[in-house]
């Protein structure tokens, strides 16, 4: 994905500039966005800079705002200090990120879909016969906790990320306060901690893996203010690796563990 982007941005760059190419705002700004809609974070905050001055697009601060909003969640420093120019986002998508509504001629035809298989996870034994263990307790799928856990840390319990996620299921210090979570390095607390945060999560976002694991890995915030998944590569190949481990896109929850987000329907609207 990161190939793909890489070179949507160069020949974006080459319009944009006029770099051994007749200068073309606006396809520079096509190709930005097929880069932005992949998740990367430059051609986000490119996009937004175009929206911002009225470079080949219209000027539109609204727009501005949400890519750079999807930049500076991405880390681009640069992206937060011109948010505080064109203010912060609202809730409606750029046209140019927004799927093209169908149009059929006659009933579409939809063909079976295969039933979805899981794909086995190798865990270390202790581990997973601590999550075999616990799972059933939470109501957690054993196939999703251990997807997670080898996506976040790769079953190494002293894992340590960038942003002080902490142990196996990479709790942050917020997250394991949360769900009283004294030691992350101790394998149980951690699993259990985690296993309560996911359980938080099916409830709130009602089974839908795809947003589960998307909140797991950016925060629920964070896919609540997008509307779904991210437009970060990072979220998605992460939520496309848990989603076909699973081998499933729904799961059961318990409606007695929190109320739903309050966004979920927008969430679920179509994007138009």
């Amino acid at each position: 994905m990161h190939a793909e982007w890489m070179a949507l941005r160069v020949e974006a760059l080459a319009f944009e500039h006029g770099q051994s190419m007749t200068k073309d705002g606006a396809r520079a700004a096509e190709l930005y966005c097929q880069a932005a809609k992949l998740g990367d974070p430059e051609s986000q905050f490119n996009l937004g800079w175009m929206y911002a001055h009225g470079r080949g697009v219209a000027r539109d601060d609204q727009s501005a705002a949400y890519f750079f909003r999807s930049a500076a969640d991405q880390g681009v420093k640069q992206a937060q200090s011109m948010l505080a120019l064109v203010g912060e986002p609202v809730d409606e998508i750029p046209a140019c990120l927004r799927d093209p509504t169908p149009v059929f001629s006659q009933a579409p035809v939809v063909p079976a879909s295969p039933a979805p298989v899981s794909v086995p996870i190798a865990a270390p034994k202790s581990i997973a016969e601590m999550v075999k263990k616990m799972a059933p307790g939470f109501r957690v799928d054993i196939q999703l906790v251990l997807a997670i856990m080898r996506a976040e840390s790769n079953f190494d319990p002293l894992a340590i990320s960038p942003k002080n996620a902490k142990g196996l299921m990479q709790l942050i210090p917020s997250t394991a306060a949360r769900f009283n979570v004294t030691d992350p390095f101790d394998p149980q607390q951690n699993i259990r901690g985690g296993m309560a945060y996911l359980r938080w999560l099916l409830a709130y976002f009602e089974g839908d893996l795809t947003l589960v694991a998307a909140a797991y890995n950016a925060g629920e915030g964070t896919v609540e203010r997008y509307r779904g998944v991210p437009p970060f590569g990072e979220t998605q190949a992460y939520v496309k690796r848990v989603v076909t481990a699973v081998g499933a896109r729904v799961h059961p929850f318990d409606a007695r563990i929190t109320q739903p987000s309050p966004r979920l329907g927008l969430i679920r609207s179509p994007k138009v």
